[in-house]
């Protein structure tokens, strides 16, 4: 049996055991539904072709010629779909909701499967998502601090307590540094980002307290979403103020175990912004493994990028306090009794 179900009842009401994404795999990487599982109709290559002879000869050829792709698969694609789930149950998307899905669901429904279809497809969803985000009204609570003051690791321990966190930075897979990219998965779109937000802003209660780090409007290549970033400027920051010695000791721990190769490209990427004087001066340092002395270099600039971005703010709403030593665990618990 095949229902065609809308896109607030498909990610609102419930979840499928099984969503698959039956666009290409180019498509697929661009930005999906978060869980949906990648079976597509068609091959990067072969959806390109079908979609020539779409516009070149018009739907007909265009069928046939999908057809021709397709239908050698028949079997393998309820195989590859039987061995994924149990549950008879599959809810299904492409872009618009039109000919591939359509054209999964009717194979699909044939072999057994109860099948629903998303209308609008994902270009329903991307709506759905960005009409989300345009409505958040979150609680937040902006942790703040130079670079190297552990302000993740003291948002986790926060997690660890029960408290509510958003960690962009895990989301976006990146650090928000020209360093932030080391030891991290690739980054993923600013599109599928937004997407992995609101699926887990969606696990949340917004009307209580969320922790989240203080920001840049970026983090690596990816781009926060407006109404976030305006939330985030007027939320109140709660800021860690930390000796440099201890921020130099986290930086070389956390840095110092990937390839020093990798250290030296985002040392090159900081020419402009550091200087060339002091990338030669930190790329020497790195040379006779005096890590400690290269991210002190690194600080000269981001501790003056920080301190510009705080002045932007309302000093009102910064509540700056003051840690002899990082430790995550005594900082959290310390938040958690003064908030």
């Amino acid at each position: 049996m095949i229902q065609r179900i809308s896109v607030t009842k498909a990610f609102s009401e419930h979840r499928h055991s099984l969503l698959l994404d039956v666009r290409s795999p180019g498509e697929y990487a661009r930005g999906h539904v978060p869980g949906a599982v990648n079976l597509p109709l068609f091959s990067n290559e072969e959806r390109e072709k079908v979609g020539t002879i779409y516009k070149k000869t018009g739907p007909q050829e265009a069928l046939l010629k999908g057809l021709s792709f397709v239908g050698p698969r028949m079997a393998d694609i309820i195989r590859k779909v039987s061995s994924m789930t149990a549950d008879e149950k599959v809810c299904i998307y492409c872009w618009r909701g039109g000919k591939r899905s359509g054209s999964i669901g009717w194979l699909l429904d044939l072999a057994g499967f109860q099948v629903d279809i998303i209308e609008g497809g994902y270009k329903s969803y991307r709506h759905f998502v960005l009409d989300s985000i345009d409505k958040f009204n979150l609680r937040l609570r902006v942790l703040g601090g130079k670079t190297g003051a552990g302000k993740t690791e003291i948002l986790h321990q926060l997690a660890k307590r029960g408290e509510q966190i958003i960690d962009l930075e895990g989301l976006a897979n990146h650090k928000g540094s020209a360093f932030g990219w080391i030891g991290e998965a690739p980054q993923p779109s600013t599109e599928h980002f937004e997407n992995l937000l609101l699926d887990y802003v969606q696990t949340l209660q917004p009307e209580q307290r969320i922790w989240i780090e203080n920001e840049s409007r970026s983090v690596g290549k990816v781009y926060l979403p407006d109404k976030l970033w305006f939330l985030m400027r007027a939320a109140p920051v709660i800021e860690i103020d930390l000796p440099i010695d201890e921020r130099v000791t986290h930086l070389v721990k956390t840095y110092t175990q990937t390839r020093i190769e990798d250290l030296i490209s985002a040392f090159n990427n900081l020419k402009k912004r550091l200087g060339g004087q002091h990338v030669q001066a930190a790329l020497e340092a790195l040379e006779d493994n005096n890590f400690q002395l290269a991210a002190r270099i690194a600080l000269t600039y981001y501790d003056k990028a920080y301190q510009a971005g705080m002045e932007k703010r309302d000093k009102s709403t910064v509540n700056t306090l003051y840690f002899d030593k990082l430790d995550p665990c005594l900082i959290a618990d310390f938040l958690l009794k003064h908030e």
